[in-house]
């Protein structure tokens, strides 16, 4: 049962729960019960802006006095997690005999965090669409070359016919004052639906392709269609998925997301990333490492090679792992 809300602890501010409809149900029983508001969540804690913008904390890396050579059981933190390893833990997928469903909620389960593309298209006959997709990377940056890819074995998705159509898109970054609205775009709409008119999302006009891009979005990028790849079912010749590589042209960055080399700022941008089932994820915690070079290190690095396993602590010679 929800607890009954406070004026401390709104979930919506001035707004209420609409349990009248099926999303308002779910996110009360599977999404909200016994959890604390979000502002009383870890994501932000040590919060300090003005404006209650959650805070992305730089710590230090986990173990700072790793050296070339060393493996995971150099530290506590790596024995413990190696201490699951064993070769009776383990559960084996082999893909080709199992259910593709079992296969697509494991893929997302285990593959994440995922950038989330929100795509804005527009169809042969002028109908527009907004639609997120997880399967989405940047691939190349000279020339900048992005993709994303669509399930098409149960039917091409709008998203994905209306590109192959009009020839451009944009993709716009999600970030987290307008999740709500993006995760409306996921709806099953018939195609003369617009999703602009469900999210209540604001268009704004693109200098280079005609579909619009989502001025909410702190980071836009307007796209042509590149190439495209159907990608065959091994075992039916049947395509189950079709992967579109876009070019984009131009690049939308607010200010107020830059920090002072001109890049974007984790902390200012909040960025969302799809994680496994109906989860949403904020990076809130980050460390940086540096690059390692050859030319500086290699030295350092062939010594460790030519003595093979090194600096492992006493007690690892005696363990099971070996």
């Amino acid at each position: 049962m929800l607890p009954p809300l406070t004026h401390e602890h709104d979930l919506y501010s001035s707004q209420s729960l609409d349990l009248t409809t099926q999303y308002g149900q779910e996110l009360a029983s599977s999404c909200l019960d016994g959890l604390p508001p979000f502002e009383e969540s870890s994501s932000y804690a040590g919060t300090s802006s003005s404006d209650n913008r959650p805070t992305v904390k730089y710590v230090q890396p986990p173990n700072p006095g790793w050296k070339y050579g060393d493996t995971i059981y150099s530290t506590d933190r790596g024995r413990k997690w190696m201490e699951g390893a064993t070769d009776d833990n383990w559960v084996h997928h082999h893909t080709d005999k199992e259910d593709p469903k079992k296969i697509y909620t494991l893929l997302m389960s285990g593959v994440q965090p995922r950038p989330i593309a929100f795509v804005s298209s527009i169809s042969a006959d002028g109908n527009e669409n907004l639609a997120p997709y997880s399967f989405f990377q940047v691939l190349c940056h000279s020339p900048p070359i992005m993709m994303i890819s669509g399930i098409t074995s149960l039917g091409v998705k709008d998203t994905i016919a209306n590109i192959q159509a009009t020839k451009d898109f944009t993709v716009n970054i999600i970030s987290l004052p307008w999740i709500e609205q993006a995760n409306a775009a996921s709806v099953d709409a018939p195609t003369h639906i617009s999703e602009w008119d469900v999210t209540g999302l604001t268009k704004e006009p693109s200098t280079h392709v005609q579909a619009a891009r989502v001025k909410e979005s702190a980071f836009s990028m307007e796209c042509t269609l590149w190439d495209k790849y159907d990608v065959i079912q091994p075992d039916t010749g049947a395509t189950g998925s079709t992967v579109i590589f876009g070019l984009i042209k131009c690049i939308h960055t607010r200010k107020d997301v830059l920090n002072t080399r001109g890049l974007v700022d984790p902390a200012k941008f909040q960025a969302m990333s799809r994680m496994g089932d109906i989860s949403y994820g904020l990076v809130t915690e980050a460390f940086r490492l540096p690059r390692p070079s050859w030319t500086a290190d290699g030295e350092a690095m062939e010594r460790t090679i030519d003595k093979g396993v090194v600096n492992q602590p006493q007690d690892f010679w005696y363990s099971s792992a070996l």
